[in-house]
């Protein structure tokens, strides 16, 4: 098991109700922060969506002295709402961004605002100098909207090329697809950390229609053992945790920088994992 300190992080969405983000702040946020992670994430919805929300979840974590990041993206937002945004960000003593390109929700009509997250990252740092520590999105397994495996290695170089300090791949499982990517951002001249993005399994049918929607590969023998499993709830827990636990474990001592962990707002089973590992 991995004994050295790792670069550990986990990631959160904004509840829809008061109660879940009672539970979040209350519950969730307080065991996960007993692991001692570098820092939490806090996502955005599609042309900020969940902007309040997120705004409010930051500030709370924040007031509670544990280290977050919010997600940051243009999608149907202008320039203003971003640098108030960005103001607020910075008074409530916050550190770390994560840029993305965003996207703008469906029916929205008007003039698209800016589109990548290197022109983001480049506004943010024309705004903030180098108050924020900027975390960028790559992807191991190529973007579902990439034209090409090299145009999003690109991509990617120009987000580190306006000011982004590190990247957080979308979760994947098959660890060859990350290294292969590592070589391949190492070959263009990348040489800032990018950090494997890791999906505990926890409810299988949802993880199934995520993986669709962003390009990411389950592997078959994942999909037949959970199969076989049917209804047996537990043991399909269980597998998961033992399977993300190889993955990390794998990651870990082939010389990933550290890993990020979409916890889908749930305690377990990102501690076991965690505790597994031996962090």
């Amino acid at each position: 098991m991995a004994a050295q300190t790792q670069h550990i992080s986990c990631e959160f969405f904004p509840p829809k109700t008061e109660v879940g983000i009672r539970k979040l702040l209350n519950e969730v946020t307080p065991a996960l922060n007993a692991l001692g992670p570098e820092f939490f994430s806090v996502t955005y919805g599609a042309g900020g969506s969940t902007r309040e929300t997120t705004l409010g979840l930051v500030s709370s974590i924040r007031e509670a002295g544990i280290d977050v990041a919010p997600h940051l993206s243009f999608g149907g937002d202008d320039k203003n709402t971003i640098a108030n945004l960005l103001q607020a960000y910075q008074s409530a003593g916050v550190k770390r961004l994560v840029a993305l390109r965003g996207d703008v929700p469906s029916g929205t009509g008007g003039p698209a605002q800016l589109i990548y997250a290197s022109e983001l990252v480049a506004f943010i740092r024309e705004r903030t100098g180098d108050h924020f520590h900027i975390e960028v999105a790559a992807y191991p397994e190529i973007h579902p909207e990439a034209t090409s495996y090299d145009t999003d290695i690109n991509f990617l170089k120009a987000k580190f090329e306006a000011g982004a300090d590190s990247a957080i791949t979308q979760y994947f499982f098959n660890v060859e697809s990350y290294f292969y990517f590592l070589d391949q951002c190492a070959d263009v001249g990348i040489n800032k950390p990018i950090y494997a993005g890791v999906m505990p399994i926890i409810n299988f049918a949802n993880l199934i229609r995520f993986s669709a929607n962003c390009g990411a590969e389950i592997p078959r023998w994942i999909c037949r053992r959970i199969e076989a499993y049917g209804d047996d709830q537990e043991s399909i827990a269980k597998f998961g945790v033992e399977v993300v636990t190889q993955l990390c474990q794998t990651l870990l001592d082939n010389g990933a920088p550290g890993i990020h962990f979409y916890t889908m707002n749930q305690v377990e089973p990102t501690r076991q994992i965690y505790n597994n590992l031996g962090l």
